[in-house]
């Protein structure tokens, strides 16, 4: 195939000449960039619910308690009974004194946790089974937010830290205390024997 014969300077400007003297047929146009519109998205019609008719003074029907957890005396009565029932029972009713206690009540969260550890660990290492946590009701305050707020928090705290190492197997049950050993401020603490267990 045949080169194509460059142009001389004469017919070159010749070329020139006529093209300043005609329009392109296909022009080259600037793009130009068209954005899409957004699609308008119809609104969502929602139907307010209907209020059902009552009349002043009246009650709801339905009334729900905003609490933080079920009670802990619930959670704990509902345990399944890990030790000797005839023990239990006698523990359940006051009749079994215990060997140690601890007195918790007053302090901070940060305070009571060590000494609640270093308490359990000495009982179990003098081989004693029932011991006494005191940790007082915890006071009662005025409620008047939207969230409630739990009073009495080493009594709602200290069973989390008796189920959790190092403490959890070296007990075998906790239980609120007897009303003469303080009630729902104080808890039954059952330990293990110590044969087999590592300390």
């Amino acid at each position: 195939m045949k080169r194509p014969r460059e142009l001389r300077s004469d017919e070159r400007d010749l070329w020139n000449q006529v093209t300043k003297r005609t329009d392109p047929l296909n022009p080259k146009k600037p793009a130009v960039i068209v954005q899409a519109k957004p699609k308008k998205l119809a609104p969502i019609e929602r139907k307010p619910e209907p209020i059902p008719m009552f009349r002043i003074g009246e009650k709801t029907a339905t009334h729900r308690q905003n609490d933080l957890a079920p009670q802990l005396r619930d959670h704990l009565s509902s345990a399944p009974v890990q030790m000797d029932k005839g023990s239990f029972r006698k523990m359940s009713r006051g009749k079994i004194k215990p060997e140690m206690r601890i007195d918790l009540h007053g302090m901070s969260l940060a305070e009571a946790h060590p000494e609640l550890i270093a308490f359990i660990i000495s009982a179990h290492l003098e081989q004693k089974r029932l011991v006494l946590v005191i940790t007082g009701k915890g006071k009662q305050k005025n409620d008047t937010g939207p969230i409630p707020v739990r009073h009495g928090v080493l009594r709602h705290q200290v069973p989390q830290w008796l189920a959790m190492p190092p403490l959890a197997n070296r007990i075998l049950e906790v239980r609120e205390a007897h009303l003469k050993h303080g009630g729902a401020g104080a808890y039954y603490v059952y330990l293990r024997r110590t044969r087999g267990l590592s300390t």
